[in-house]
C-alpha cells in the first residue's frame, strides 16, 4: 500500500468536467452528459483499499442525505485488477450488493478516466456544479480511521454549500488514501 497525501494537478478548480461513459455494476452504462442533477460528485475508489473501505458508510450517508438536494454520486474504480483481483468487475458487483450502494459503481478498465481527472488515490473526490465546473477536489474528511473524531467534513461542506448556491468553504484539500494501482 502506497499512501498518497496530495492532490491532482490535471484538473484545476474552475475546469470543466471530463465527460465519460463507463459500465456500472448494476448493468447500466453511466454517461456523465446524461446526468441532470445540479451537483455531480465523482469519487475514485476501489474494493481493497482500507481508506476506501473506511469511507464507504460515510459516502452512503452523504449520498442519501444529498439526493433530495440534487447531488448525484458516481463511484469509479480504475485499479488494475490483474494484480488486484479484489478490484475486478465481478468483485465490484459483490461489494455493490453487500453494501447496498445508493449510487453507480463504475469500472474504468482502460484507466483513461482516472488519468483525465488526474486521480491519484482511493478515495479521491471531484465535485462539479450545475455547469459541470470543478468546484472541489480532494479528501472526504480529516479522519479516515475514526468517524466520531472528524472535525472537518470537507466533501460534505463543499456539497452542502453548492446545494445552497454558495461557494465551498475550501476548494481543495489533499486527498489521502492508497495510490491508484496503474497497469504496467
Amino acid at each position: 500500500m502506497t499512501l498518497i497525501n496530495s492532490n491532482s494537478t490535471v484538473l484545476e478548480i474552475g475546469d470543466p468536467l471530463q465527460h465519460f461513459t463507463l459500465p456500472a455494476v448494476d448493468g447500466l452504462t453511466i454517461d456523465t452528459k446524461m446526468i441532470k442533477d445540479p451537483i455531480l460528485v465523482v469519487i475514485f475508489t476501489c474494493n481493497h483499499c482500507p481508506y476506501a473501505q473506511a469511507y464507504e458508510d460515510r459516502l452512503i450517508q452523504m449520498a442519501e442525505h444529498f439526493d433530495p438536494e440534487g447531488a448525484q454520486f458516481v463511484l469509479v474504480n480504475s485499479n488494475d485488477d490483474t494484480h488486484y483481483p479484489e478490484d475486478s468487475f465481478t468483485e465490484m458487483e459483490v461489494r455493490y450488493k453487500d453494501k447496498a450502494y445508493p449510487f453507480p459503481y463504475c469500472r474504468d478498465e482502460s484507466q483513461e478516466v482516472a488519468k483525465s481527472f488526474g486521480a491519484l488515490c482511493t478515495p479521491h473526490c471531484f465535485v462539479f456544479d450545475r455547469l459541470r465546473v470543478l468546484r472541489y477536489k480532494g479528501r472526504i474528511d480529516d479522519n479516515w480511521e475514526h468517524p466520531d473524531n472528524v472535525k472537518h467534513r470537507n466533501l460534505w461542506d463543499a456539497i452542502d454549500a453548492l446545494t445552497e448556491g454558495k461557494d465551498p468553504p475550501l476548494w481543495e484539500v489533499n486527498a489521502i488514501g492508497c495510490s491508484i494501482k496503474w497497469k504496467e
